[in-house]
């Protein structure tokens, strides 16, 4: 399958955990960018035209601070390059403080059908302090604003590892969550990036944040807790009922192909990885000229897509198909990786089942030290 991820760069805010691609909305060419945006589009439709998309993901930044009008102008962008069948799954990315009900409605008009929605936390002392400017109160009014415009495909993010948050505090946030019933939830322990604030404030020994015994037991806490519910753990740090696992992101972890749109976007097409400018004036440039973005380009050896299948692989709970990777590579998983598969086994951090390779549950605990395994020396 072939996936697409846009990138909307713009924020109303910068919060403090964030390395992603972004800048201030306020004077920024929004308008040109998403002309920008579309031209893109129609070049690599061009050079791509049996490209046939299973999905659509618009992330950032944060999609929703586009106007209606905006966002139904770039979705018509989409509709008139890459059309997609009824029924796959379309995904925008929003933020409770800048969705409207408008806005949902314009996206639910032009085919989209899922929305992820950056909550965080429930407690409004720790969104503050995470620079997040949304409350508690608009997150109900979102979800019930996406909902009143007839979407009931909707995950939300939460977060945790996060200054002063307490066992019990995340305990309440997952609660209300799951009070929210919907279908899927995206669960991520705090990684300090570099040149975040947070990443300064660690550095400078001014980030309370709560012990790594601690960071354990809240993962296992959401891991325990989603399953209760009834929101079955499918990806390390995903959850969703029967039938509403993320299908663009499942389309990362087995190594398909994806179209990556935007500045600062990646892709990975055919053998290649490749990524576009990031700075907007930079990615705007070549665009102005109808030239590509794309900055940066990488093919790969056999070698790479071997680790790339094992590290992205054992990410889901499905694990590594032994079977399908012996038919992509000619090889098999022992002939490749025998000396870490058996160290790997020995240290009871993955298991062989149904002729898989999966993560035990020391091992999703352990996951990048087992990741790391699999990266051989050059």
């Amino acid at each position: 399958m072939t996936a697409a991820y846009l990138h909307i760069p713009f924020c109303d805010h910068i919060c403090f955990y964030c390395d992603f691609n972004k800048v201030f909305l306020e004077g920024q060419p929004v308008e040109e960018y998403i002309d920008a945006v579309i031209t893109e589009m129609a070049i690599m439709k061009e050079r791509h035209p049996q490209e046939k998309l299973e999905t659509f993901y618009i992330g950032g930044g944060t999609p929703t601070t586009l106007t209606a009008p905006q966002l139904d102008r770039l979705l018509s962008g989409i509709q008139t390059h890459f059309p997609m069948d009824k029924g796959a799954e379309f995904t925008v990315e929003a933020n409770p403080e800048s969705a409207s009900f408008e806005k949902f409605a314009v996206l639910k008009e032009h085919g989209v059908n899922r929305i992820s929605m950056g909550v965080q936390s429930f407690d409004n002392a720790i969104l503050k302090r995470i620079g997040r400017i949304h409350t508690s109160d608009q997150v109900y009014r979102c979800v019930d604003d996406a909902r009143r415009a007839g979407f009931e495909n909707i995950s939300i993010d939460l977060i945790f590892r996060l200054p002063t948050q307490t066992i019990e505090s995340f305990q309440e946030t997952l609660t209300k969550a799951l009070e929210l019933d919907l279908p899927h939830y995206s669960i991520y322990s705090l990684i300090l990036e570099n040149k975040t604030i947070f990443y300064n404030l660690m550095r400078q020994g001014k980030l309370p944040l709560p012990s790594e015994d601690d960071e354990a037991d809240m993962f296992e806490l959401a891991m325990e807790t989603m399953e209760a519910a009834g929101r079955y753990q499918y990806e390390i740090s995903n959850y969703a009922k029967p039938g509403f696992q993320s299908q663009h992101n499942l389309a990362y972890w087995k190594n398909d192909h994806y179209f990556g749109f935007g500045a600062g976007a990646h892709g990975y097409l055919g053998d290649t990885r490749y990524n576009n400018h990031g700075p907007i004036q930079h990615y705007l440039e070549p665009l102005r000229a109808k030239q590509s973005p794309i900055i940066y380009q990488q093919s790969l050896t056999q070698k790479n897509k071997m680790e790339e299948e094992f590290m992205l692989g054992l990410r889901t709970m499905k694990g590594v198909d032994r079977s399908l990777f012996e038919c992509k590579f000619d090889q098999t998983t022992e002939s490749v990786y025998q000396e870490e598969l058996d160290m790997l086994l020995d240290r009871q951090l993955i298991k062989l089942e149904d002729n898989h390779i999966r993560l035990t549950k020391k091992g999703v605990f352990l996951g990048n030290e087992v990741f790391r395994s699999f990266l051989k020396d050059t």
